[in-house]
């Protein structure tokens, strides 16, 4: 097996089904290297990744330019997807969820000349402004399809309602939603049933549990001060004693096959059909994750770990409280 392109959902759009997200190259992880990120994008292309994932406030700014740097000469060779919607003023500021169609085509003009390019394959609103109608975001994005600068639209953490409303203005491509074997609420919630009624296909973002299931976090002490996982519930206390149990358990299964407990977090993603972008910034971590591609788990397997990573198995929330009312319920 190889990594394989996909079309996501009904809309003609095809990626690889495993991508890669480049936030942790810019932004919120720790030290950056701008010399050995662009090595990594090289290599995920040589492996046969297109997807690559990006955001206006990766940064801010600074990781789209690196993808800008990265496409210089070769920009067919990419799907590239980024996000809007989170306020960021040109100093770099922060200002909170923005959807009003004054900003988005604002935010577009500013990410295509970041990017240095005059298109973006998939656009996705980050984050649903709960202060302006679905309907107005999806209708300015419409006409940004209008006029050539995006190719398809996409939603992130979008309910189901809005999903719905915001499918009928537009086509929606894509829906990006954390998803792995400590995050499955998609199976539950009513996003995934939606989703392929309408033919939308599904990126899961964090699919590693934001690097939970590697097996290489011992200690929140591991990570650096500017780590924002320092303020994640999972990593916290108790909450991280019992997560990293289960990590013990996923890691056990992956010995037993002869593969690493994030091959085997990713193969479990990928074989049900979906886009998968983990996120790494190193090319070690970027052919680790490739290769999981040639895993295929029997149904034994399939049982076993999700027997193992049950429905709702994460101890403590995903964000932060402040960071959860910011997602669309």
């Amino acid at each position: 097996m190889e990594i394989k392109e996909i079309k996501l959902g009904n809309s003609g759009l095809k990626v690889s089904n495993l991508g890669l997200g480049c936030m942790g190259m810019s932004a919120f992880y720790g030290e950056t290297n701008e010399t050995e990120s662009l090595a990594a994008i090289e290599l995920a292309l040589e492996l046969g990744i297109n997807f690559f994932d990006t955001a206006e406030i990766y940064g801010p700014f600074k990781n789209e330019i690196l993808l800008g740097k990265a496409m210089k000469g070769k920009r067919e060779k990419f799907i590239l997807a980024t996000k809007t919607g989170a306020e960021v003023g040109d100093d770099g500021s922060f200002k909170g969820v923005n959807g009003s169609p004054e900003y988005i085509n604002k935010a577009i003009d500013r990410s295509l000349k970041h990017l240095e390019t005059d298109y973006v394959d998939l656009y996705y609103i980050h984050r649903i402004d709960p202060n302006v109608p679905i309907e107005d975001t999806i209708g300015a994005m419409s006409e940004m399809v209008a006029k050539g600068k995006v190719r398809y639209i996409g939603l992130s953490e979008a309910a189901p309602s809005t999903i719905r409303r915001a499918h009928k203005v537009h086509p929606i491509s894509a829906l990006q939603t954390e998803y792995s074997l400590f995050e499955r609420s998609i199976e539950e919630n009513g996003i995934l049933d939606t989703i392929n009624e309408l033919g939308i296909g599904f990126v899961a973002y964090s699919p590693l549990g934001r690097g939970l299931l590697s097996g290489e976090i011992k200690s929140p002490d591991d990570f650096a001060a500017d780590d924002f996982r320092r303020t994640d519930p999972r990593f916290q206390g108790e909450n991280f004693k019992k997560n990293l149990e289960v990590v013990e358990q996923v890691k056990k299964l992956a010995e037993s096959k002869g593969v690493t407990p994030s091959q085997l977090a990713l193969a479990w993603v990928l074989q049900k059909g979906f886009a998968a972008i983990p996120g790494t910034k190193r090319r070690k971590y970027v052919q680790e994750n490739a290769d999981s591609v040639k895993i295929h788990l029997s149904d034994e397997e399939l049982k076993s770990l999700e027997s193992i990573a049950p429905m709702g198995v994460a101890a403590g929330e995903r964000y932060s409280e402040a960071q959860m009312k910011s997602l669309n319920k």
